[in-house]
């Protein structure tokens, strides 16, 4: 984008950005859909310089065009139809830890009922983030042999979280 360019789009904004606003809310009835409809409005024109060359007044012209379009495009949008405003914010979950522990819990559970060397593979990647490469060096076996623990360990671990009524989420 050149310099003129955005002189000219710095103009076309402070010189039409409150009053498209206006008529956007006047359009949605909505004042923040009529943000995201300026904005639209103002990116579009960013992105169609040969707009910005036909002067002021057809400048003009096509923004508002752009900003009715949009907004009736919004309004008929699968998204206005289904979504429910409110004045409020719903209450925000409370920190429970009850879940996540006995999770833990069932895992451990899990985990225990594992071949060691498959439990070993599977702790040290998954909870100390070691790399296949580094735990081929620490329990001196080549990389393929732990990337096949870790395999069949997942799959044990698996099936001992199944028979423990853990599916899958």
């Amino acid at each position: 984008m050149n310099a003129d360019h955005s002189t000219v789009l710095r103009a076309l904004h402070d010189g039409h950005a409150e009053a498209l606003w206006r008529y956007a809310v006047r359009l949605t009835g909505d004042e923040q859909l009529a943000e995201d409809v300026v904005q639209e409005a103002l990116l579009r024109a960013w992105r169609n310089p040969g707009i910005l060359e036909q002067g002021c007044a057809a400048s003009k012209a096509w923004l508002y065009t752009v900003a009715r379009n949009f907004a009736i495009d919004e309004c008929r949008s699968a998204r206005a139809r289904w979504e429910v405003g409110s004045a409020r914010l719903p209450e925000r979950a409370r920190s429970d830890h009850t879940d996540r522990t006995l999770d833990a819990w069932l895992i451990a559970d899990a985990l225990s009922q594992l071949k060691p060397e498959h439990r070993v593979v599977i702790v040290r990647a998954y909870y100390r983030g070691e790399s296949v490469a580094e735990l081929a060096k620490i329990l001196d076996v080549p990389p393929g042999t732990v990337r096949s623990r870790m395999h069949y360990g997942l799959r044990a671990l698996r099936l001992a979280l199944e028979e423990n009524g853990v599916t899958g989420r």
